[in-house]
């Protein structure tokens, strides 16, 4: 944000004056402007993993929970249920609840209906957001997320992943297409929940597999429904992390949403890193929404790309031979 984003506005202008001591600050994007509150103690609650290594390399106290302190700073998600546990807990964590938020992630739901619980709260809405604020208070403890809970189709699920409410139709689609032998160092790129890295386990000739996935919340999950001790888990993004030896194979259904705009890059980035971890024998599998545009990007990377037979929402796609930049 520039140095007229909506905290800094309410500081400057005298519309908010935060109590003495440490702020937390909940969820914030990498780009997030901490500048009006350089004089604090700034610590940094972040469960996902590109945006919480670029806060640690600046510098800041990052770790997976919320600390108590007496200012809370929620920055919205796009996850509604997952807003308003952040919601809850601050209110049970700090004295002065701020909300903060863009009006794509739903920032003016939950303002109405923080009013609804409240009462009239002040805010400022500007630059297509709105940022409220409000002393804590426990009237909304109610909208804490439980832990995570095993739902009908036997997954383990929690507010804020990925698919949370049923099993995404694109991994079924590729967990039914793999083939019945599979190579032995095994990665599932962007894993979410494990679904697919359940279905990779299922077949035969595999040794080891990687979980790689960026969100801590859907991490947590994949622990408890990938009990396989071949199973690794590993918190980290999936477009810079290293392999210590090179995988054999890679399956992947990745993300192609950046908050709430759709990153056709997102995918291309996870072909090109896919690429960059697979021995020179390795072997892709990964489903794309059909009006993505991978091909391109899969033929810049693998020698050879066919295309599986999918439907008509997603397409499936086996890459060998990975090409070298």
């Amino acid at each position: 944000m520039a140095a007229t984003s909506r905290l800094h506005t309410v500081l400057d202008d005298g519309l908010l004056s935060l109590p003495d001591g440490p702020v937390t600050v909940m969820r914030p994007a990498a780009d997030y402007d901490l500048s009006p509150l350089a004089d604090r103690d700034i610590r940094i609650a972040q469960g996902f993993a590109p945006d919480a290594e670029a806060f640690a390399q600046a510098g800041y106290t990052v770790t997976q929970d919320a600390a108590a302190a007496p200012t809370m700073i929620v920055v919205v998600p796009r996850a509604k249920a997952l807003a308003r546990s952040m919601i809850a807990q601050a209110c049970a964590l700090g004295q002065v609840v701020v909300v903060d938020g863009q009006r794509t992630d739903g920032i003016d739901s939950l303002f109405k209906d923080c009013r609804d619980r409240l009462g009239d709260l002040p805010s400022l809405p500007k630059a297509k957001g709105r940022l409220f604020w409000f002393p804590a208070i426990d009237a909304l403890a109610d909208w804490a997320a439980p832990p995570p809970a095993q739902g009908e189709h036997g997954y383990f699920n929690t507010a804020g992943v990925f698919s949370d409410g049923a099993i995404d139709k694109g991994s079924a689609l590729l967990a039914a297409a793999l083939p019945a032998k599979l190579p032995a160092r095994m990665a599932d790129l962007g894993a979410g929940w494990g679904y697919l890295s359940n279905a990779v386990l299922a077949r035969d000739g595999v040794k080891s597999l990687d979980l790689i996935e960026a969100e801590a919340l859907s991490l947590d999950c994949a622990r408890l429904n990938v009990t396989d001790d071949r199973a690794s888990f590993h918190w980290a993004d999936a477009l810079s992390w290293t392999p210590g030896k090179k995988y054999d194979g890679i399956v992947m259904n990745p993300p192609f949403h950046t908050g709430s705009k759709g990153t056709p890059s997102l995918g291309q980035g996870f072909i090109a890193a896919s690429a960059r971890m697979l021995a020179p024998h390795g072997k892709l599998w990964m489903v794309a929404n059909r009006h993505l545009p991978y091909e391109a990007a899969l033929r810049d990377h693998f020698r050879n790309v066919d295309e599986m037979p999918g439907d008509g929402a997603y397409k499936l796609f086996h890459a060998t031979r990975p090409l070298k930049a």
